[in-house]
C-alpha cells in the first residue's frame, strides 16, 4: 500500500490549471524527484502532500499515523537566535511536555495522598509515556549530536551564517524533530549549498529509509538521489522510473510519439471540417455518428494543452576584445589576517569559458573582481586586456529595482530593444523570456525567484558584451531554460567567467576551472567539473603515495649520510628493462583505450541504447567513465617514464 496517494486531483489559480485530473502516489523507501517548469505548481503539490494545502477536487489518501517532515525552499527563523536554539525550536512540544513533567513532579512531592495526588500521579504517568514515545528526555543531547554530525557551531548567531550553512541548520532542525520520518518533503534543498554541502546531503538522503519527495533543478543531484522522476507537465503528473538520465531518454521518445499523434489528429480533424462544410445530409444514421465524432474532436482539440514554448535566448555580441582578456601574475589579496588569493598566476584568453569553483566563502567573487580589474591586489600584478565590455549576472539580483516595471528594467524609456543589430519590440522581447504582454507593466516585486532570474537574463542579454560574468545564474531556473542557457554559452564567441554550484551546468559550459584549494591557494584545471574532480583526486593520491615513499626512504639518524654525488647519481638512473618495455607498450595501449571509448560514445550518443536495454546502457556509461580514468593514468605513467628516461 502507498504511503500517500492523490487521485484525480484538480487545482487552479485563476484560469491556470496547475493540476488537471492528476494522480500521484509515494511508496515506502522510494526517492521521487519532482520536476517541471517554473510556475507549474510543484511547490503547491508539495504543500498538498505535506497537508498544508488541499486540492480543489480529488481524493487524498494517506496511511494512518503517517509522520511527515516538510522543509520549504525559504524557511523562516529568528536570525538573532543561536544555531542551537533554532535547531531545537522544532522540539517545542517535547520541551513543553518535559517542563510540565517537572512541574507535576514538584507538585506531587508537596501533595498529600488523596484524590488530587492520584490525579497528579496519573498525569505524570501519561506525560512519562508521551516523553518516552518522543524520546524527549535527552533532547539537548540529540540537538548537540546532530549539530556535530552536520558541522555546525551551536553557539553561532544564525544571522551570521552563509546561505549554505542556514540550509544545513534547517535540515538539522528537521532531523532533530523527526530522525526517521515516514515521508520527507524537500523544496529546492541544494540552493545555496556548496559542492561539499551537496555531496553531504546526497549521502544523507540515499542512506535514509524514508519515502522522499523533493523538488530540484540540479540534474546531477537528481541522477545521484532519485529512484523515480515525476514531471508536472501541463497539469498532468507523468512518472518515469529511474534517475534523470533515464527520464531524458524516455521523455524524448514520448514527445516524438505525442507529436506524431497530434499531427494525425490535426489532419483527421481538418478532413472532417471540410466534410461538414460540404453540407452532407446529416439526418442519415451514419452521418449523425460522424457529426457526433467531429463535435467530440473539436472539444478534445480545445482542451489540448500544447507544450509550453521555450525561452528564446540571444546574447548581444559586443566588439571583439583583445586576445588577452586578463593576465594575473603572482596575485595576492588579503582581508585582515585572512589570505583570499595567494600568489595566483593565470591568463584569461578571448573565448575562454572559465568556471570558478570552491566552498562558500572561498573568495570566488573576490577573484572575479581581481580578474576584471575592479579590485587591486595587495601583491602581484593584473594586466587587463583592451576593449573589454563586461555584462554581469548577480546572484543576489541587486541590479533589479523591485519597484520598476519589467519593461523599464529591460529598456528604460524605450519601446524597443536592439540585439545584434536587430531591433525588437519590448513586448516581443519579453515574450522570448516567457513573459506575457500584460505583465510588461507589472513591478519586478510581483515575480517569483525563477522569473526574476529570467528577467535578469533578459536584461543581461539586451546589452552588447564580449565578457559575460555569471554569478550563480542557475538558481531557480527550470531545467529547459538551463539547457538553453548552456547551448547559448557554448556557442558564445566571447569570454565567460562563471561561478556556479551546478555540476552538470559547469560540465556542459566551461573549458577550464579555477579551483580554490584552501588557504588562499587557487589552481587551474583543464575541463569541466568532472575533469577537475578526477584530476584533484588523482593529484591527492599521487601526493599521498609520494609522502609514503618519502617516509620509507627517509634515512635513519644512525644511517650513514649520503653524499651529494650519490644523490645526483640516484636522480639520473635510467629505465630498467621492465620500465623500458612498459614505455614502449603504452602508446598502443592509449590508442586502444581511445578507440574503445570512441566506439562506446557512438553507441551512447542518441540514447536509444537505454530504451532497448537499460542495463547495457548503464554498463556502457560506467565503462566510458572507467576508460577516462584509465586514459589519465596511462598518460601520466607515460609522461613519468619519459621524464625519467630523459
Amino acid at each position: 500500500m502507498s504511503l500517500y496517494s492523490i487521485t484525480d486531483a484538480q487545482l487552479a489559480f485563476g484560469h491556470v490549471a496547475l493540476l488537471d485530473h492528476a494522480d500521484f502516489s509515494l511508496e515506502a523507501g522510494e526517492r521521487v524527484g519532482l520536476i517541471g517548469r517554473n510556475g507549474a505548481g510543484k511547490s503547491s503539490l508539495l504543500k498538498i502532500v505535506a497537508g498544508l494545502a488541499a486540492p480543489d477536487d480529488g481524493l487524498v489518501t494517506r496511511q494512518s499515523e503517517l509522520t511527515t517532515v516538510y522543509v520549504p525552499q525559504k524557511p523562516e527563523f529568528d536570525l538573532d537566535a543561536s544555531v542551537f536554539d533554532v535547531v531545537a525550536s522544532g522540539l517545542t512540544e517535547a520541551r513543553a511536555l518535559l517542563d510540565e513533567y517537572d512541574a507535576v513532579a514538584h507538585s506531587l512531592a508537596d501533595t498529600p495522598e488523596g484524590a488530587q495526588h492520584d490525579a497528579l500521579l496519573a498525569r505524570m504517568n501519561a506525560l512519562q509515556s508521551a516523553l518516552d514515545t518522543r524520546d524527549a528526555w535527552n533532547w539537548r543531547t540529540r540537538v548537540a549530536t546532530t549539530l556535530a554530525q552536520i558541522g555546525l557551531d551551536g553557539n553561532a548567531r544564525t544571522g551570521a551564517l552563509s546561505g549554505g550553512m542556514r540550509k544545513r541548520a534547517v535540515l538539522a532542525r528537521m532531523l532533530v524533530v523527526q530522525p526517521d520520518p515516514d515521508v520527507l518533503l524537500l523544496d529546492e534543498p541544494t540552493n545555496h549549498l556548496d559542492f561539499e554541502g551537496i555531496r553531504w546531503l546526497e549521502e544523507l538522503l540515499v542512506t535514509l529509509r524514508t519515502g522522499l519527495l523533493f523538488i530540484t533543478h540540479d540534474r546531477a543531484f537528481l541522477d545521484r538521489v532519485a529512484t523515480r522522476i515525476v514531471e508536472l507537465d501541463r497539469g498532468r503528473l507523468l512518472s518515469y522510473p529511474g534517475n534523470f538520465t533515464a527520464y531524458q531518454t524516455r521523455k524524448a521518445q514520448q514527445l516524438e510519439v505525442e507529436k506524431v499523434e497530434q499531427e494525425k489528429f490535426n489532419k483527421l480533424l481538418a478532413q472532417e471540417e471540410v466534410w461538414i462544410r460540404k453540407g452532407v445530409e446529416a439526418r442519415r444514421t451514419r452521418s449523425v455518428g460522424r457529426i457526433a465524432r467531429l463535435v467530440e474532436m473539436r472539444r478534445e482539440r480545445a482542451e489540448r494543452r500544447n507544450v509550453q514554448g521555450n525561452v528564446r535566448l540571444h546574447v548581444g555580441q559586443g566588439e571583439k576584445s583583445g586576445k588577452i582578456v586578463a593576465e594575473l601574475t603572482d596575485v595576492t589579496k588579503r582581508y585582515g589576517e585572512r589570505t583570499i588569493v595567494d600568489r595566483f598566476t593565470a591568463t584569461v584568453m578571448r573565448g575562454d569559458k572559465i568556471g570558478l569553483v570552491g566552498p562558500n566563502g572561498a573568495g570566488k567573487t573576490t577573484l572575479l573582481k581581481l580578474i576584471l580589474g575592479e579590485l587591486q591586489p595587495d601583491e602581484g600584478r593584473v594586466r587587463i586586456g583592451t576593449n573589454i565590455q563586461a555584462a554581469y549576472f548577480d546572484q543576489m539580483r541587486a541590479q533589479l529595482d523591485l519597484d520598476k516595471s519589467l519593461a523599464d528594467t529591460i529598456s528604460p524609456g524605450s519601446e524597443w530593444v536592439e540585439v545584434n543589430g536587430v531591433k525588437k519590440h519590448m513586448m516581443s522581447y519579453l515574450g522570448d523570456f516567457l513573459f506575457a504582454p500584460e505583465r510588461a507593466r507589472s513591478p519586478v516585486r510581483s515575480l517569483s525567484g525563477g522569473e526574476r532570474n529570467r528577467l535578469l537574463l533578459a536584461r543581461l542579454f539586451a546589452r552588447p558584451a564580449n565578457v559575460l560574468v555569471l554569478d550563480e545564474p542557475t538558481n531557480d531556473l527550470d531545467i529547459p531554460t538551463l539547457e538553453l542557457l548552456e547551448e547559448l554559452l557554448a556557442d558564445y564567441e566571447g569570454t565567460v567567467l562563471l561561478v556556479s554550484h551546478d555540476r552538470a551546468f559547469l560540465d556542459n559550459v566551461v573549458t577550464s576551472v579555477f579551483a580554490a584549494e584552501g588557504g588562499g591557494r587557487w589552481r587551474e584545471y583543464v575541463g569541466g567539473f568532472s575533469d577537475w574532480q578526477v584530476q584533484r583526486e588523482r593529484s591527492e593520491r599521487i601526493a599521498e603515495e609520494a609522502a609514503r615513499q618519502s617516509a620509507k626512504e627517509a634515512p635513519r639518524d644512525d644511517a650513514p649520510k649520503e653524499s651529494a654525488a650519490g644523490r645526483n647519481a640516484q636522480r639520473t638512473v635510467k629505465l630498467s628493462f621492465k620500465e623500458q618495455r612498459e614505455l614502449e607498450a603504452l602508446p598502443a595501449r592509449i590508442a586502444e583505450l581511445e578507440e574503445e571509448q570512441k566506439a562506446i560514445g557512438a553507441q551512447l550518443e542518441d540514447g536509444s541504447i537505454f530504451a532497448r536495454d537499460a542495463k547495457e546502457g548503464a554498463r556502457l556509461s560506467e565503462r566510458y567513465a572507467a576508460i577516462e580514468e584509465e586514459l589519465l593514468v596511462a598518460l601520466e605513467r607515460w609522461e613519468a617514464l619519459e621524464a625519467k628516461r630523459g
